[in-house]
């Protein structure tokens, strides 16, 4: 084993510890004693959990068991056994750690919970491990059907929080909802990091100068696309060739690079997407860097 995956092996084990904690942290301090629900596999353990009485360390493991033989098959052993050793951790931090109970007001409940728990199945997924099996399931359908991941599980939890809304009672249904809520948005800032890079793509006649001042002035790296432009209504048949420029860098400076833009060409066409993971290349000049 090389030095680099080592490094990683430990890297990933304590993200996975992490996301342990945060997330027996949720349950046992917000969640579970003010019998609160949640969305996705922790929600039906939770479901169960508050329907029937039989402890949330068992259902923890029992509900997320089909999920992790699932995810032996779809994606890995190495993902299965993490994800197996990552959901019996979780099941002994219930067990052993004497998480206090932080409050019992049901929106602070709502908000924390469902950032803790974002937070801790977030660095789960860091961590190579899946402590909610629903993405597992999702992935699952997937290939079974003709819907994305994102309606797989927006639909297997309007069915979850129905049977909330019929059992439980709608206001508990609906905290369920915003809890669900919070923990998504959270598990998407740990997961995707909170800064966002955006993909800017720039085409303009003064292509020449606009890349100079995109590499000399701001430091960033840049791809160049052979292409045409032109291809107007009035004029089809007339077109110029250009250098398409691409380049990647934090939402920050996206303003910055427009009006460098603007400078050389007023009429530059300047457009923008968000990119989920980057690395490598020259994303951010820190010091030290040469």
């Amino acid at each position: 084993m090389s030095a680099q995956s080592t490094k990683e092996n430990i890297q990933d084990f304590f993200y996975a510890v992490a996301g342990i904690l945060f997330a027996g942290f949720a349950l046992e301090s917000f969640l579970v004693p003010n019998h609160f629900l949640d969305g996705g596999v922790t929600g039906v353990a939770l479901l169960i959990h508050e329907t029937y009485h039989i402890p949330i360390t068992m259902l923890v493991i029992l509900c997320n068991v089909p999920f992790i033989i699932m995810g032996g098959y779809l994606i890995s052993k190495n993902f299965a056994i993490r994800t197996l050793l990552a959901v019996i951790g979780l099941a002994l931090a219930l067990t052993f750690i004497p998480y206090p109970v932080i409050t019992s007001d049901k929106l602070l409940i709502s908000i924390f919970g469902g950032v803790f728990l974002g937070v801790g199945i977030g660095l789960g997924m860091r961590g190579g491990c899946a402590i909610d099996g629903i993405e597992v399931l999702a992935l699952y359908t997937l290939k079974r059907s003709g819907f994305t991941i994102s309606e797989i599980i927006l639909g297997i939890n309007v069915i979850l929080f129905l049977i909330a809304a019929i059992g439980l009672g709608m206001v508990t249904a609906l905290y369920a909802m915003l809890t669900y809520f919070i923990a998504t948005r959270s598990i998407d800032y740990v997961v995707e990091g909170l800064e966002e890079y955006i993909g800017v793509t720039i085409i303009s006649k003064n292509h020449e100068e606009i890349k100079k001042a995109v590499v000399m002035q701001m430091g960033k790296g840049i791809t160049v696309y052979k292409g045409e432009r032109g291809f107007m209504k009035d004029s089809f048949d007339v077109s110029h060739p250009t250098d398409i420029l691409y380049t990647i860098m934090t939402r920050f400076e996206v303003r910055h690079l427009r009006n460098l833009v603007l400078e050389y060409d007023a009429n530059a066409f300047i457009f923008t997407n968000i990119i989920k993971e980057a690395a490598g290349g020259v994303l951010l000049k820190r010091k030290g860097d040469h």
